[in-house]
């Protein structure tokens, strides 16, 4: 049997190229290898303030896209967080195990928390939220981006504290599963912070439902340096560096093959190259996404999968509920 692996995208709008590199495409790539169970985290989005009808759509566009880059219903599970109600049930059973203290130490609530006027309890507990996501699939791979490592340790560290404390392993402990290259895309316009779709800059990501000419402009603002070569330098030429792995990653060519193409060509013809290379990936997926998104096809695989993973989960978190003598009957 297959080793299972979990991941999940929050809906909070279109994922961009960063996030697309740094997770999503290895979903499509470990579907062969493994059990896989991909998730739209549409209860992790509420820990903010949200639009409803907003977020029921992006929620839809989301599954659309997972369907559109490649994920195929035939070999993964793919459904809709809220559609399982073992998720939030789980996630207080979890809660009940975490630490303030292990909480109040996530990078991310502290980075969000400086940045809203009120702060939810959601904010701070929704670690045991994506702790339940994992266990409840008794993943032993995550494919993730290099920025939730500290989340998948707070679930590894959950796991040995629950089997340990209930005297049975009914949980697996979970490994992290990294992209070879391009863990963390930069932003455009600033190769020290990551790309976010958050940033006022809109010149400094690039959404995967852009359109061709949104692409091509984009990359050809991408800042440079006063270099005037493509070398593979991080420390001295973070940007182009930067726009090295994209290109890389869209091409499935090596960076020192695409360094010796384009050292001395110069950055015109690069960026021009590899605005190009994006176009012609990101074109099918959109198209594919548009004939998804308000089809019955997108709505059957959806409750598909929810049916799928309610099994699964519902029994993960039965086991939980015995062992903890939650379950009484």
């Amino acid at each position: 049997m297959k080793e299972a692996i979990f991941s999940g995208v929050q809906p909070t709008g279109i994922p961009t190229i960063g996030n697309y590199i740094g997770a999503m495409k290895s979903f499509v790539n470990l579907q062969d290898t493994f059990q896989a169970t991909y998730c739209v985290v549409n209860q992790h989005a509420i820990t903010v303030p949200q639009d409803p009808q907003t977020l029921r759509q992006q929620t839809k566009q989301l599954a659309a896209l997972y369907l559109a880059i490649g994920i195929d219903p035939k070999k993964s599970t793919i459904f809709v967080q809220s559609d399982v109600p073992a998720h939030a049930q789980a996630a207080w059973l979890i809660t009940c195990q975490i630490g303030l203290g292990e909480l109040e130490r996530m990078t991310q609530f502290k980075d969000k928390a400086t940045k809203q006027e009120a702060v939810t309890a959601g904010l701070l507990c929704y670690p045991a939220l994506m702790v339940a996501d994992i266990i409840l699939y008794k993943a032993k791979f995550v494919p993730v981006g290099d920025d939730q490592k500290q989340h998948l340790e707070l679930t590894r560290n959950f796991v040995d504290r629950f089997n340990n404390r209930f005297g049975e392993n009914i949980l697996i402990k979970p490994e992290a599963i990294y992209p070879k290259s391009g863990a963390r895309i930069m932003s455009l316009q600033d190769p020290t912070c990551k790309m976010s779709k958050s940033d006022k800059n809109e010149k400094a990501f690039i959404l995967l439902l852009d359109q061709p000419q949104q692409i091509i402009k984009k990359v050809k603002s991408a800042v440079t340096d006063s270099i005037g070569l493509v070398n593979y330098d991080k420390e001295k030429q973070p940007a182009i560096s930067n726009l090295l792995e994209i290109y890389s990653i869209f091409s499935d060519r090596s960076i020192e093959e695409l360094v010796n193409e384009y050292h001395d060509a110069g950055y015109g013809r690069f960026k021009s190259d590899l605005a190009d290379q994006i176009v012609s990936i990101l074109e099918p997926i959109q198209e594919r996404y548009q004939a998804l998104l308000n089809s019955t096809e997108l709505d059957d695989i959806l409750l598909k999968g929810a049916n799928e993973a309610n099994e699964i989960a519902s029994a993960t978190l039965s086991q939980m509920e015995e062992i903890m003598g939650i379950a009484y009957r």
